[in-house]
């Protein structure tokens, strides 16, 4: 960069000029050096000007303006390096929530070192955040960054987390353990990755329970904020992130508009609770569960941060997301509205790896006596028996058998099971083609084996379609390990069997078919001797057989053969437990006399119905070793 300066400064006579320092001298044309311009060559208009063509010296040699470049970009960069651990305290769990949670976010203002440390809060002013930016915007690190500030201030007895994500990622999975890192955040009370919509819904609801427990709390203390309990009550503020929540409103179905509600509710109470919502997202628009609701909810949201791509979450007249590069986001605390907004730069979390382990560990290792790791609800991942805790603690004398059959998608993950005791009704059907039947009913059968002692039940298996002969098989040997008498049936012998029992029940017997639909055409064919078919042996076990100690798990590849077998749709409820896998909700809606029932088939996923106490669960279904994701063997 060249200046040329005139004038510096006007002097006295007899005084000398102060130096200019780095400069380059001007040197004067002796052929000009007069006043006034040369004749035939006027330097300006008036003729005043002065004569001085400047004479520039060449270019500095290109080594010296490379090393200075990186001399300065050196500079510009350690300026402007934010490191994560700006973000953090300098003591640990020294902070009190009791008027709000704050933490640092980044840096306002000017950019590097010239900047100030942003602080945003969780409290009465801003109970909630709005948190909007394209893919790749930053969303994540932006998140990470607050959380891990959060958590690095207040302890687990002042601050809880309820983390969801519903994109296909792996947000938070470092807040729960792994098999690769035992550690876990112990702030995190129930974390979703991959949540399903069902998941998310759950959540929502167990935030409405504490919400009721807390309003209990306030009222017996006489008081009507969380701030104001007495200090040996305390109770910790909940902080709930719904990364891409756009996802858990989808479509406009029953699941969807019973989540606005939930949101709708908790926005508008949850300052009094101490119940704080995050909700992030790519887009605030075309939710149509969201149609004349959104003002209600996205009202109580007074903290918006526009990250690149994010400018929804802004007023629309609030153009101040335009352009901003990937680091940086706008954040406003007044709804959206234009003027309010203040530029924040803040560190990329994923950068700084070892310090966020180190942190991590240091928190977990500080945790209090007893912590409970997170209830933690991957939705990728498979359910296997073997690894359900209320299998490993069954026990033979129970009073009532239970079937376990899955795990339910709930806040806990729960073990879905049905009574196997002696009401009308007490079997199990599991319909739909997927081979994931086969796994279910062994499941079911391994469960009730564990609570019964060798010899105390019989067990007859009837494999009769070629898919599910390995499951069979491997079922047959575990029982036979396990002590318990097995029988193996054909469909003739399976016939035979349901006769004997329809005709003496003999006690505690377990009748277990692969393929209950391909023995359609023998339990059709009617006996010429009694003029009895087969199906009305088997309906006769199936009305009176629980009060006998004998029980049905059977897999029907399909309802319509389900329904036949049964005697048609009045008889539904001499089957009162079902899972159904890839049945189309409209049909199983018809089975069942349920008008509004909402299930979309999906792989890894199975509907549990109960139809005496009015249950309807989504649940992960219990799998083999072989098990694909894809359903396949």
């Amino acid at each position: 960069m060249c200046v040329l300066l005139a004038g510096h400064p006007s002097r006295l006579p007899g005084e000398t000029a102060p130096p200019l320092g780095g400069t380059t001298a001007v040197r004067l044309n002796q052929g000009y050096a007069h006043v006034g311009d040369p004749p035939g060559n006027p330097f300006s208009a008036d003729g005043s000007g002065l004569a001085a063509p400047v004479l520039l010296d060449g270019d500095p040699p290109p080594a010296s303006v490379r090393a200075l470049a990186e001399h300065l970009g050196t500079a510009t960069r350690r300026a402007d390096a934010l490191p994560f651990t700006d973000l953090l305290p300098e003591r640990r769990w020294a902070e009190s929530a009791g008027n709000g949670l704050r933490t640092v976010i980044g840096r306002a203002g000017g950019g590097g070192a010239f900047g100030t440390a942003l602080t945003l809060a969780f409290d009465d002013a801003t109970p909630h955040w709005l948190v909007g930016g394209r893919t790749g915007a930053g969303k994540t690190v932006f998140l990470l960054d607050v959380l891990y500030g959060l958590a690095a201030r207040y302890s687990p007895a002042e601050l809880q987390l309820y983390l969801l994500d519903f994109k296909e990622g792996v947000s938070f999975t470092e807040f729960v353990p792994t098999g690769r890192d035992p550690s876990w955040l112990p702030h995190a009370r129930a974390v979703g990755i991959e949540s399903d919509r069902e998941y998310g819904l759950a959540v929502l609801r167990e935030l409405r329970r504490e919400a009721q427990r807390r309003a209990t709390a306030l009222k017996r203390h006489g008081v009507t904020k969380l701030a104001d309990l007495p200090p040996d009550n305390p109770l910790p503020r909940i902080v709930t992130v719904i990364d891409e929540f756009h996802v858990l409103l989808a479509g406009n179905d029953a699941l969807a508009r019973e989540s606005v509600d939930l949101l709708e509710e908790l926005a508008r109470k949850g300052r009094s609770y101490g119940i704080h919502l995050v909700l992030a997202s790519q887009s605030m628009t075309g939710i149509e569960a969201l149609y004349g609701r959104a003002e209600a909810i996205f009202g109580q949201f007074a903290l918006r941060v526009a990250l690149p791509g994010g400018g929804g979450v802004l007023d629309q007249l609030n153009d101040a997301a335009a352009a901003l590069p990937v680091g940086s986001a706008v954040v406003n605390t007044a709804a959206g509205a234009v003027g309010a907004d203040t530029l924040l730069r803040f560190p990329d979390a994923h950068a700084a790896v070892a310090d966020l382990a180190a942190l991590r560990h240091d928190l977990w290792q500080a945790r209090p006596p007893g912590s409970r790791a997170p209830a933690v609800f991957k939705g990728y991942e498979a359910a296997r028996i073997e690894d359900d805790p209320t299998f490993a603690g069954l026990r033979p004398g129970g009073r009532r058998p239970m079937a376990l059959v899955g795990r339910t998608v709930d806040v806990h993950g729960t073990t879905a099971l049905f009574l196997m005791d002696t009401t009308p009704g007490r079997h199990l059907a599991v319909v739909g083609t997927a081979p994931t039947g086969a796994d279910v009913l062994r499941a079911a059968t391994l469960s009730l084996a564990r609570q019964h002692t060798p010899g105390d039940a019989r067990f007859h298996l009837a494999c009769l379609v070629t898919v599910a002969d390995p499951v069979a098989d491997d079922t047959e040997t575990l029982l036979r390990a396990a002590g318990h008498p097995v029988q193996r049936l054909d469909v003739a012998g399976l016939r035979d069997r349901i006769a004997a029992l329809a005709a003496e029940p003999t006690g505690r017997e377990y009748l277990v078919v692969f393929g209950m639909d391909a023995a359609a055409s023998v339990l059709g064919a009617t006996d010429p001797g009694t003029f009895r078919s087969g199906l009305d042996d088997l309906r006769t076990v199936l009305r009176q057989g629980p009060g006998q100690g004998v029980h049905l798990l059977g897999w029907w590849r399909g309802l319509r053969r389900l329904a036949d077998d049964l005697g048609g749709t009045q008889n539904r409820d001499d089957v009162a437990c079902l899972v159904a896998l890839n049945v189309p909700g409209a049909e199983l809606a018809l089975h069942l006399g349920a008008h509004d029932l909402t299930y979309t088939p999906r792989p890894d996923r199975a509907l549990l119905i109960d139809r005496h106490d009015q249950r309807t669960r989504l649940i992960v279904p219990f799998v083999g070793d072989g098990h694909d994701p894809d359903g396949e063997r």
